[in-house]
């Protein structure tokens, strides 16, 4: 593996939270020291030109569909659309067919990876057989096959006592739970928030307390079992409180949110668009404005895209009938850093939220920072560029996005995995 230089960039490390104009040496696939004597070596050389350097991005929450509904997306086409969005690593959840319940998804997962030869993918297998919620998945098999997580997502364990045994099965091999928190007899046949908008547009509404039940739920049960748990897509005000309160307690809970969550209201569905509907749903103005708050102060750990691709012929029917999910992963980024032009967010605390905070919660290795001895996972983003995002634009297979047509600042030229550069235009030198 040649050794790489990347030169003239602003270096975001979350870990000492610094933004300092430095060069980064890559050598074996690991940060390292500049050797003084570099210029007589033979290293390739980037120059980013003032770029932003953030530690690899890691999306811990993405559905990619395959194995079982390649229609949607692809292993493929959802790697590239994470490349596309800066990230060096993604989460697959387990609602493929088959269920990711056993070692013969892993494997048939880790073969495909390892073909494509593009970025890290980390598996999240399935907390109950089937994703039934009624028998525990085989978690030992799940973990040495190379799951990073457990999770049911889509779904809610709604059986407390086959929960609270997850999360003791799971402690047992050092697994992190995630929960969708939900209670699915509340939301019935809900679309969208429940509300003036719903009343409005004349369809079933999911009420804010269907999550923040869950939500309790599933926060009582982590701190009674003292298991390693994080909750997936907080949407509200009431669950962010919920949260709040049980960290100051000292409850081991960690949790995400999703941009959407930061950036779209209920408003969004006004004219029947599926491609705003999602479960959990938009909310109103005071929940975007209370996840804000959430990110800002720490009550929220992670930022992840939920990247839910459905094909156009799903999503071309009525509100009632189109699946809930849109996908996530080219624009995640991109809607990150508005809060950071909006003063939310420091660069650090993004490195933090999309990079350093999964790595910890998922005990992924050294990643999540550009300190030396960490795996050379790199994103280089140009954080002044203006662009449009269009459908000719959408790597994924399924072009179920509400930010269709959207103006940005700031997007990803180029990531580097391992030390590796994965499709960039950066240009490049080489010394000797």
């Amino acid at each position: 593996m040649q050794s790489l230089l990347i030169k003239n960039g602003i270096v975001v490390d979350p870990v000492t939270k610094t933004e300092v104009k430095r060069d980064i040496y890559i050598e074996a696939g690991v940060i390292r020291d500049v050797p003084p004597e570099y210029k007589t070596r033979d290293i390739k050389v980037i120059d980013v030109k003032n770029s932003v350097i953030l530690p690899g991005l890691i999306d811990m929450h993405v559905h990619l569909r395959e194995p079982g509904f390649e229609y949607k997306e692809t292993i493929k086409s959802g790697m590239e659309a994470a490349i596309a969005g800066g990230f060096t690593s993604i989460c697959c959840m387990p609602n493929t067919n088959p269920v990711n319940d056993s070692k013969s998804v892993n494997v048939f997962l880790s073969d495909k990876v390892g073909s494509l030869n593009l970025i890290n993918l980390f598996p999240i297998g399935a907390i109950s057989k089937g994703l039934s919620g009624t028998s525990l998945s085989n978690m030992g098999e799940l973990k040495e096959s190379g799951a990073v997580a457990l999770s049911d997502d889509g779904n809610s364990v709604e059986d407390s006592a086959l929960m609270g045994r997850a999360l003791l099965y799971a402690r047992t091999f050092n697994l992190p739970v995630i929960f969708h928190s939900e209670d699915t007899k509340l939301r019935g046949k809900g679309v969208m928030n429940e509300g003036v908008i719903s009343e409005r547009l004349g369809v079933e509404g999911i009420p804010h307390i269907a999550e923040e039940i869950g939500t309790a739920r599933d926060v009582m049960l982590a701190g009674y079992y003292g298991a390693n748990a994080h909750i997936a897509h907080v949407s509200t005000a009431g669950s962010v409180g919920i949260i709040r309160r049980a960290k100051k307690d000292g409850i081991k809970i960690t949790c995400e949110t999703c941009p959407h969550y930061f950036t779209l209201t209920e408003d969004s569905l006004l004219m029947y668009n599926t491609n705003a509907k999602m479960n959990p749903p938009l909310r109103t103005k005071e929940d975007v404005a209370a996840i804000k708050e959430a990110l800002a102060d720490g009550t929220i750990d992670v930022i992840a895209s939920d990247h839910a691709p459905h094909s156009e012929s799903e999503k071309n029917t009525t509100l009632d009938s189109a699946p809930f999910g849109i996908t996530g992963l080219q624009t995640s980024l991109p809607l990150t850093l508005r809060l950071y032009r909006e003063k939310k967010l420091s660069l650090s605390d993004i490195a933090a939220l999309m990079s350093l905070n999964p790595a910890k919660i998922l005990n992924l290795g050294n990643r999540g920072s550009l300190q030396n001895g960490f795996l050379a996972d790199i994103t280089i983003v140009d954080i002044q560029k203006n662009w449009k995002f269009t459908r000719d634009k959408i790597k994924s297979l399924s072009k179920n996005s509400p930010f269709i047509g959207e103006k940005f600042t700031g997007i990803p030229t180029g990531v580097i995995v391992g030390g590796n550069l994965i499709n960039t235009n950066l240009k490049q030198q080489n010394f000797i």
